[in-house]
């Protein structure tokens, strides 16, 4: 009997075994829809369509871009936390639905600790960005003028809670200075506010405001990054003038359903490895202002920075005195 019952389980763990070796060789056998939680033409969704193509490519099975706009990013990232957790259904995260929703709001709809982390695919620099009408030319000479001149010196965000705010929010708490703060809907109308002389610095993202700079239209102050950007290789970090350690940048990653088999997960991420590292997909990132990460793209590094970034957002979000609505 024991003989039996040993052969028994034996069999059984190789049938398991065999199952999910054909569940890994199987995934994909039919479409892969990647939810991007913002409208259709942005950098997420370039950059989305640009992975699920070349994606689709290296697995041989279509992955297909929908787009879930809404509640900054909540709409998406709520579908995708209740679809089944097959592979099948994946999410193009931002910082904003994994760190700073979960600030932004009293009641979420969905978990944003509630996914698998498959793999990190890039990072978007922002820039600090001054009205040419503005005394200085670099941070310490903004700080001097805002000290100088309590109440003359204001900025743009493209929306409250958002990195754009929050980025030049750490900078005026870093550097004693009291700045009004300015929200507007996007850089389609932040832009042009500091052009205008409305408001005197913003941080943007590097695509939306390169031209500009090198225009002569407006300034740069310096970039958000802890490394400079190849984008703007002559402008230097904030932390280069004097607020060391100074690191927010907007990042995107790819997240599953919580379950995702682990098989499937894997594989994911080693087609994703693969055509990150391509020539004509980091060129594409180029074209929207975004390069790969510094530190690594894994789960493990994944994860690291959202514990750094939780972490570093909760201490603003409370020194700013940001109210969750």
């Amino acid at each position: 009997m024991k003989r039996k019952s040993f052969l028994v389980a034996a069999i059984g763990a190789a049938a398991l075994a065999i199952a999910g070796g054909a569940h890994a060789q199987a995934w994909p056998a039919k479409p892969v829809r990647i939810v991007v939680p913002f409208p259709a033409g942005g950098a997420t969704d370039v950059i989305s369509r640009a992975l699920g193509q070349r994606l689709g490519a290296e697995l041989g099975q279509t992955f297909v871009i929908d787009n879930k706009p809404g509640a900054a990013s909540a709409i998406g990232a709520e579908l995708v936390s209740r679809a089944a957790p097959d592979g099948y259904t994946l999410l193009m995260a931002t910082s904003s639905s994994l760190v700073n929703n979960r600030f932004l709001y009293k009641k979420l709809s969905y978990d944003p600790d509630g996914f698998e982390l498959i793999s990190l695919v890039c990072v978007t620099p922002l820039v600090l960005v001054a009205n040419n009408a503005v005394p200085g030319d670099n941070l310490q000479g903004i700080v001097q003028y805002a000290k100088a001149n309590p109440g003359k010196v204001n900025y743009a965000s493209y929306g409250t809670g958002t990195i754009s705010h929050l980025a030049t929010a750490l900078v005026a708490l870093r550097s004693g200075v009291d700045m009004a703060h300015v929200p507007y809907k996007g850089a389609s109308e932040a832009l042009p506010a500091l052009m205008g002389g409305h408001v005197s610095l913003y941080t943007d993202t590097i695509v939306s405001s390169v031209a500009l700079i090198k225009e002569g239209r407006i300034k740069p102050i310096g970039v958000t990054t802890a490394r400079r950007t190849s984008i703007l290789p002559n402008v230097p970090t904030i932390a280069e003038q004097g607020l060391a350690g100074f690191d927010m940048v907007p990042w995107y990653g790819v997240v599953a359903p919580k379950g995702t088999p682990k098989d499937v997960a894997d594989k994911l991420r080693a087609a994703m490895a693969k055509v990150m590292q391509t020539p004509e997909f980091q060129r594409e990132l180029a074209q929207v202002g975004a390069e790969l990460p510094a530190d690594g793209i894994g789960p493990v590094e994944f994860a690291s920075l959202m514990k750094g970034e939780i972490a570093k957002t909760a201490k603003l979000m409370k020194d700013a005195r940001i109210e969750p609505q």
